[in-house]
């Protein structure tokens, strides 16, 4: 479902609330993100102490295995990163729960932080690992990886634009001479589809190692509900099923597949189930 329109359950709901914000574990990430980018602001070199590399590690300088995903500025290539890490992410995070997304995200950056020290060790340090771009750019292929004909940009099946995303990472690694950097992305590949899959995610990539669990939460067993909610219950329930057919419809055919009329139903519906 669209991280836009789709509904939330119990297991997505935010963390708590800055005044209208909803602190998501997207969004908490992104807050940091621009903390750390005004922080740039004020300190132009901080980003260059904040990234990785295995010797500026080992010569003491032991948070930089944390802090490289915040090495950031406030260019716009960082602002493009942050709104599109904001867009799949709040999609996954919706599908699998904050505290899911918090091991992903988790998961994601020790894949990252492991295949490039290997790879540094074995075939010497690249430039470092800094900023979002890296997750993000993994985060979308995972979100393509989990909704592969979806229609993106022009409805172009999600899987081709994928494909074409990761033709050029390649292509430009190779064209650089950066075997480094080409064997530490594709190592990283490798050990995020192990941690999504362990998430909940890519359940139906049987051939990625790795003990997969339900894409989304069990939820507690449900308490009684009393009688004068029941009518209210059984309405909750059919406007999501009748959002889940809508949300299908769009699903195959693209948002203009739907008619006026069922657009203003959908917000509608949307509204409706975010009050309830």
């Amino acid at each position: 479902m669209s991280g836009f329109f789709g509904p939330r359950d119990d297991h997505s709901e935010p963390w708590f609330r800055m005044g209208r914000i909803e602190v998501t574990t997207v969004v908490l990430v992104i807050l940091i993100a621009v903390l750390s980018g005004l922080a740039w602001v004020a300190l132009p070199s901080l980003p260059s102490h904040l990234l990785y590399t295995p010797e500026a590690v080992a010569s003491g300088e032991a948070w930089r295995l944390l802090t490289w995903p915040f090495a950031n500025d406030l260019g716009l290539g960082t602002v493009i990163t942050l709104a599109l890490f904001w867009y799949f992410g709040t999609d996954l995070e919706r599908l699998i729960g904050r505290t899911r997304m918090v091991w992903l995200l988790l998961g994601m950056w020790a894949s990252f932080t492991a295949a490039y020290t290997l790879v540094a060790l074995v075939a010497g340090s690249g430039r470092g690992l800094f900023g979002l771009g890296s997750i993000e750019f993994l985060l979308l292929l995972l979100w393509i990886a989990e909704y592969p004909r979806r229609p993106f940009f022009f409805n172009i099946p999600a899987w081709v634009i994928g494909a074409i995303l990761v033709a050029v990472q390649v292509f430009g690694l190779l064209a650089e001479r950066d075997m480094s950097g080409l064997l530490s992305l594709l190592f990283s590949f490798v050990l995020v589809a192990i941690v999504a899959r362990a998430v909940g995610l890519l359940g139906e990539y049987s051939w990625i190692p790795g003990r997969m669990v339900r894409g989304r939460p069990v939820a507690a067993r449900a308490p009684r509900i009393p009688r004068p909610s029941a009518r209210q219950a059984s309405r909750h329930a059919s406007d999501r099923e009748r959002l889940d057919a809508l949300l299908d419809q769009i699903n195959a055919g693209g948002l203009n597949s739907l008619t006026e009329s069922q657009r203003r139903e959908l917000l509608k519906l949307r509204d409706r189930l975010r009050r309830q």
